[in-house]
């Protein structure tokens, strides 16, 4: 059962079938956080309760899995999160400059957000856009190599919505589903599971 302001319903139906595909229930951990953060743009406390039910961990597990990766947010972020590389390609391409203009442009240090909720501005290690440098990343799609100028427009477009098709909303990994099923019948999926559950049942056994 989810919890009030957690996982939604559809959500939770999704995120089922994800468990149905893994030979134990904590291997959809981080599928289903990535789920429940293109619902609400980060990972809600009420979220990672239903997620640490689902796959069977506590939701200290889901925390700590969770702020270990970088995609994943634990605190509200803006609509776009914005990331500029300051690694040796952009470093020596105008990465840091590209920063403290981003910074300036938007009001904001690196790790901020906007007041209107609109940006939140990251410092990025490489994200092997190396021959585009310098580089920003919005919501996770690449943008290089960017001038003063071009970050400028970069913004404009994002806030008149001209690149809606091309940038969704944070948490959005992907907009299209795969609709041609898996390659087994999800009941297959379930018995050898199952199956695994009883030898490792049985080596357990076995070794006490």
């Amino acid at each position: 059962m989810t919890s009030p302001g957690g996982l939604s319903a559809e959500t939770a139906a999704r995120a089922a079938e994800l468990v149905a595909l893994y030979p134990q229930r904590r291997s959809a951990l981080v599928p289903i956080c990535h789920l429940a953060q293109a619902a609400d743009g980060y990972l809600t406390r009420e979220a990672m309760v239903d997620i640490a039910e689902i796959v069977g961990v506590t939701a200290a597990e889901v925390l700590g899995t969770a702020s270990f990766y970088d995609m994943l947010h634990t605190t509200a972020v803006g609509r776009y999160l914005v990331g500029i590389c300051t690694n040796v390609a952009c470093l020596l391409n105008g990465g840091e400059e590209l920063l403290a203009h981003a910074e300036r442009r938007l009001g904001v240090r690196a790790g901020g957000t906007t007041t209107d909720g609109a940006f939140t501005l990251e410092e990025l290690e490489c994200v092997a856009f190396c021959d585009r440098a310098p580089c920003a990343t919005v919501n996770w799609r690449f943008f290089g190599p960017l001038t003063n100028e071009g970050f400028d427009t970069l913004v404009d477009d994002l806030t008149a919505g001209h690149l809606d098709e091309q940038v969704p909303p944070h948490g959005t990994l992907n907009r299209v589903r795969r609709s041609g099923g898996l390659a087994v019948s999800r009941e297959k999926v379930l018995s050898e599971r199952r199956r695994q559950d009883r030898d490792r049942a049985a080596r357990k056994s076995a070794a006490e």
